[in-house]
């Protein structure tokens, strides 16, 4: 509500100054009447901006993915002979 408050008289302020500087004021072509209008609308643009509230979610947890099942993996045995080494699968 303080903020919304702050918005509108800041609004109003930057309108009633534009107001009392306008028929003192000579735009040619309308270049002045453009930068008033862009004043009033970047202050009524940041009031509403200003007057938000920040989105706060809940916190998500999300489990590790499960570990594969199976893999392969290179062993060594004795085949009688010598070292062999083969790839094996391994599942848990």
């Amino acid at each position: 509500m303080k903020k919304t408050v702050a918005a509108l008289v800041a609004v109003a302020a930057t309108a009633g100054s534009l107001a009392t500087v306008t028929p003192q004021a000579k735009a040619h072509d309308g270049v002045g009447v453009g930068i008033a209008a862009g004043l009033l609308g970047g202050a009524i643009v940041g009031g509403a901006v200003a007057a938000s509230r920040p989105v706060y979610y809940a916190p998500v947890y999300v489990d590790a993915p499960p570990p594969p099942p199976c893999y392969w993996q290179h062993r060594r045995y004795w085949d009688g002979y010598g070292w062999v080494v083969r790839p094996v699968q391994v599942c848990y």
